[in-house]
């Protein structure tokens, strides 16, 4: 048997396997209060070895999408607490992912119909999803943000802190700090989207000052060994660009590796798009980690099969191999790649908003 189907660990959490369901936001959580369906969702996909869950707003300020959960309502810790049950009682682990989104957002989002929140007043050239009159949702325009004052980040990093404490509260295993995709902390280490010319913007260090500070607030709440933290460094995802992203990366990486994190969740490429969209050598970034010191887990991303994923845990390049959209379709996606059975077909017109239909209707192996 592959080793990518054997047990194995992330900081104080044990897997049944090596394969993690990468997070996937389905726009399905009314409020930001996780429902009945969110639980069966996340039941059927227990067999998993790490669920990392969909991302999730830590304030109403963070929130950049409509009917995506959060953890600052009590209704949702709640709410969470019954997926946490469900999936522990299936026999699965689960981490949240804590989720800013920055400047990715729309102002019918936000507090009292307030600006987004990012780095530097620039807006994102790109797009997010927001519920019409009627209730139906679409996407449209993100909306100019403001520029975070200095005197802001203590609040923001306290934010983080609370929000790891109400995951564990409301049962989850670990966190994943959502660092990639062009969210909040991806946009003050990339350059066109941080201006700025205090402490948090300029040279490499500065910009990836919140990152850390963000992983020191967590780690000391919930520990090391519960945290992990996802990174995207060649991804264009919402507007986010930088001349030289092998020198933040690898100088992140290489702080990162004193915390002794439970995971390190790399995307490889473009987010859910080709993984060659710039030239980047992934095993130097992970050589780069080790050779710090960091011994967290190295769980890669982005394009991976059967045959993919297999490899790169056998030959070490990789300690878990994370899948997103196949475990849309796939409740059972272990038990598929396992006995290399065929895949379901994704149906595209259900992954954002919506009901049971193209979330929980997907057939398990008989």
């Amino acid at each position: 048997m592959s080793k990518l189907f054997e047990p194995t660990s992330v900081g104080s959490i044990s897997l049944s396997n090596r394969i993690a369901m990468a997070p996937l936001t389905r726009n399905r959580s009314p409020g930001a209060v996780p429902n009945d369906l969110n639980v069966e969702y996340y039941r059927q996909r227990a067999t998993a070895g790490l669920i990392i869950s969909e991302g999730t707003a830590i304030t109403h300020q963070a929130q950049g999408y409509a009917d995506v959960p959060g953890l600052y309502k009590s209704e949702a810790i709640d709410g969470w607490k019954k997926v946490t049950d469900a999936v522990h009682a299936a026999g699965g682990k689960i981490v949240t992912q804590l989720w800013h989104v920055g400047r990715i957002s729309h102002t019918s989002l936000q507090p009292e119909g307030g600006a987004p929140v990012a780095p530097s007043a620039i807006a994102a050239k790109s797009k997010t999803y927001v519920l019409n009159a009627d209730g139906s949702g679409g996407f449209v325009e993100t909306s100019e943000p403001r520029a975070l004052e200095t005197a802001e980040i203590p609040a923001l990093l306290e934010d983080y802190r609370k929000a790891a404490r109400a995951a564990v509260d409301a049962g989850f295993d670990g966190v994943e700090i959502h660092a990639a995709n062009g969210y909040l902390l991806e946009q003050f280490m990339r350059s066109n989207s941080n201006q700025r010319t205090d402490e948090y913007g300029g040279s490499i260090e500065n910009r990836i000052r919140l990152t850390l500070e963000v992983v020191e607030a967590v780690t000391k709440e919930i520990g090391a060994e519960k945290t992990g933290i996802r990174i995207s460094p060649t991804t264009p995802a919402n507007d986010v660009s930088d001349p030289d992203p092998k020198a933040i990366y690898t100088a992140l990486v290489e702080a990162l590796a004193k915390y002794d994190l439970a995971f390190v969740h790399v995307i490889e490429g473009a987010t859910g798009g080709p993984r060659d969209v710039l030239p980047f050598d992934w095993k130097a970034l992970k050589a780069a980690y080790r050779d710090a010191g960091g011994k967290g887990a190295w769980i890669a991303n982005n394009g991976y099969n059967r045959a993919s994923a297999i490899e790169a845990v056998e030959s070490g390049y990789a300690d878990l191999v994370a899948f997103g959209r196949p475990f849309i379709a796939n409740p059972d996606l272990v038990r598929r790649l396992k006995e290399d059975a065929a895949l379901n077909p994704l149906d595209q017109a259900t992954l954002y908003g919506g009901g049971a239909e193209g979330y929980t209707t997907y057939p398990a192996l008989a």
